[in-house]
């Protein structure tokens, strides 16, 4: 269980901040594992230096990227639900804040919301969110942590007041980020977050939904190449951090839907037979050999449902945007954990 203090001179409007960024020796260890599969993989955790998480906000810029605006009007549309389901002097936590756009739109829904969090694996970009945020709610108690959302957290050790630490809890995952997990590592982040909550919290998550193949590969490999940036920046990372000879000029970033499992799944490809080093292991590469670098699972509605009940979630309530694209539901700790 990690531990939360307050950090001596905290950044001006921030209530704390804490780093809790995870060691390079796990970095380095995560990377030489994926390299080493038969079938070569990236942890998608890593993506998100400061680098990584300004190319993600302009993927969400982008026109084939329905995701962010999708979902924006589907939180605004249910301001209302929200509003009486979350009830007066609510503390919201956000694991995987990044530059913080969405949760405007909740917090201004909500009544008289007493605090906020913001957690993400990137240090410097959470922080910077998150002192914008206090500075846009003054009325806001305000903190930000650097940390792996996957890993335990001991909320009720965040340096909080009294009134904040006593509001509900609302654990606030939009994005459909809870996609580009593995459907069993899914499983086990919801009873992460389901061990945030206590008996009247609740997690808002967005999920992303089926759709025709040709909407989600583009959105998942737009035009002005943003996403294959956004990839190839993971590369450009293991050669700086770890010594790595990885030539990005032979790597060719593709992604497809696969309607078997449900999800988009994102790979570069050898445009030829490479040898390279990473931290002093050499491996190799053939042409036409690929990298999984991220899936994104699509669901329904009672698909995801399904899966939050295996974790001990009851759904509440969900919405779907017109065109059935997105959906967002309300989960509470159920009665009785799965």
């Amino acid at each position: 269980m990690t531990q939360i203090s307050p950090n001596a001179g905290s950044p001006a409007g921030l209530s704390f901040f804490e780093d809790m960024h995870p060691p390079a020796a796990d970095f380095r260890a995560d990377i030489l594992a994926g390299l080493s599969k038969p079938q070569k993989a990236l942890p998608p955790k890593y993506y998100y230096d400061e680098e990584g998480s300004r190319l993600f906000d302009a993927i969400t810029e982008q026109p084939e990227y329905y995701v962010t605006g999708t979902e924006l009007e589907l939180l605004k549309s249910v301001g209302g639900d929200l509003r009486a389901l979350a009830g007066k002097g609510a503390l919201v936590l956000e694991p995987g804040a990044g530059s913080s756009v969405k949760i405007r739109t909740l917090l201004d829904a909500l009544d008289a919301p007493s605090g906020y969090v913001g957690m993400d694996i990137s240090g410097d970009h959470v922080r910077s969110a998150c002192e914008a945020l206090a500075a846009d709610y003054p009325g806001l108690e305000v903190g930000a942590l650097c940390h792996d959302f996957t890993q335990s957290l001991d909320i009720d050790a965040l340096p909080l007041s009294d009134a904040t630490r006593a509001g509900r809890r609302i654990v606030f995952f939009p994005g459909s980020t809870i996609g580009n997990f593995e459907l069993i590592d899914a499983l086990g982040l919801l009873k992460t977050l389901r061990g945030w909550l206590r008996a009247g919290d609740a997690l808002l998550i967005g999920t992303d939904m089926r759709k025709a193949a040709s909407t989600l590969e583009a959105a998942y490999d737009d035009a002005a190449g943003v996403t294959a940036a956004f990839n190839l920046n993971l590369v450009a990372r293991i050669n700086r951090e770890l010594d790595g000879t990885l030539d990005p000029d032979a790597l060719e970033y593709r992604a497809f839907w696969n309607p078997y499992r449900s999800r988009v799944e994102m790979y570069l490809v050898a445009l030829h037979d490479m040898a390279f080093e990473v931290a002093g292991q050499r491996f190799m590469i053939r042409q036409n050999e690929t990298i999984h670098m991220e899936n994104s699972h699509k669901f329904t509605v009672d698909t995801f449902a399904d899966l939050a009940a295996k974790a001990g979630l009851e759904r509440r309530k969900s919405w779907v945007s017109d065109g059935e694209a997105f959906s967002m539901h309300w989960l509470e700790p159920a009665a009785k954990a799965c």
